[in-house]
């Protein structure tokens, strides 16, 4: 197959990680893929190899069971799985950016060792955020929990929550107080098994239909008193944090996306013939391959300084705004024309064409729509020259 080959960026270290999950992506998802997406399911034993091979723990400390790695090795992992499979990638992605970095920022020593091991072992952790009518505007949740003595009563419903179906952990987010705005709400960590706490229906989505999409039930939801991630109050701390890491992680998705529609375009295009030689000996449809390739470098360059400031404990919250709102755009425009390089069979299933160019929508809506990613970099230059 011929290749796409990113700029070199990397490490010693760095590459020769980058090349284990290149090869576990091709050789072990690359023949689920087709048959993930037409039954909405991810095969639990791709869970369990990414499990295995370290990748559900990047960032944990070796004492649970993690790799100890870098914030940008996560990154790595991210961008390869989604090459070949948005999807799996999503799961990897929502375990480390957003799950596992908020409790070990926030949790307790005691949630910690309790719930570490298990989830760079064996558990599939989920961000329970987003409701009916709490979308782009977070903090209009109506997820309430009740003080109980010894307990948390949460009550409401959650939608649209990614590894919803799969995950064993979730982090939930309700208000103790509607009075307080969004200084009452509080972030808890609700397991699969307690009482009252039900999985409600999977989303029939448009694309990443292998990644469960769900919604979460609570009716009098019994929480332990010690499982508050963080402090009573400061639920929305932990949300904008985390969301703003959880932005790059979506970033580096859609470049992967867009490299994997690229390779397989480039496949293709070299292969086919039209008018007596391959499509890709027209000048026209070289113009068109420079052009997606040097959009896709863009992204990564971006994507991957973002990473490295926040691994430098610098501010990037900017940067990772800028980083999800380009890499998001550039998925769509290059999945789309890599459609259109396929011709007839690009509109069909035989190929993975379409499949990218579905699954590259999602990247302008989760982790902040393109408009709130637009409000957020404005806010910030703005604030910059004041």
């Amino acid at each position: 197959m011929s290749q796409y080959k990113p700029l070199n960026l990397l490490s010693e270290e760095e590459l020769m990680f980058q090349d284990a999950v290149r090869n576990f992506a091709r050789n072990e998802i690359g023949p689920k893929v087709l048959e993930m997406d037409e039954t909405q399911t991810m095969d639990p034993d791709i869970i369990r190899q990414c499990f295995e091979l370290g990748l559900m723990g990047i960032e944990a400390p070796g004492e649970y069971g993690g790799s100890e790695s870098s914030f940008f090795t996560a990154i790595l992992a991210i961008e390869e799985l989604a090459a070949v499979d948005p999807s799996v990638s999503v799961c990897v992605d929502v375990q480390n950016t957003l799950f596992n970095n908020a409790v070990l920022r926030w949790g307790s020593d005691a949630l910690k060792e309790r719930y570490m091991p298990k989830m760079c072992t064996e558990w599939v952790g989920s961000y329970a955020l987003s409701e009916a009518g709490s979308g782009s505007d977070a903090f209009a949740l109506a997820t309430r929990a009740e003080d109980c003595g010894d307990h948390w009563k949460i009550n409401g419903s959650k939608m649209w929550i990614t590894n919803g179906g799969e995950a064993s952990l979730y982090i939930v987010f309700a208000t103790v107080d509607p009075s307080k705005g969004y200084k009452g709400i509080t972030a808890f960590l609700v397991e699969r098994g307690f009482q009252g706490f039900t999985v409600g229906k999977k989303e029939n989505k448009l694309g990443i239909r292998a990644s469960s999409t769900v919604e979460l039930i609570f009716e009098d939801c019994i929480v332990p008193k010690e499982n508050v991630l963080g402090e009573v109050g400061v639920g929305y701390k932990v949300a904008i944090e985390t969301l703003n890491e959880g932005r790059i992680g979506i970033g580096a998705q859609m470049i992967g996306l867009a490299r994997g529609a690229l390779e397989g375009a480039l496949a293709h295009i070299t292969e086919r013939k039209q008018f007596g030689k391959a499509i890709a000996e027209f000048q026209g449809i070289q113009f068109q391959i420079a052009q997606m390739a040097t959009d896709i470098e863009a992204a990564r360059l971006m994507v991957y300084n973002a990473a490295r400031l926040k691994d430098a404990g610098k501010s990037y919250v900017k940067e990772a705004a800028m980083a999800k709102l380009f890499a998001s755009q550039v998925a769509e425009r290059v999945a789309s024309l890599c459609v259109e390089l396929h011709g007839g069979v690009g509109f069909t299933k035989e190929f993975t064409a379409e499949k990218f160019y579905r699954d590259a929508k999602i990247g302008s809506i989760y982790e902040g729509t393109t408009n709130m990613q637009l409000q957020t970099i404005a806010k910030l230059i703005l604030r910059e020259r004041s």
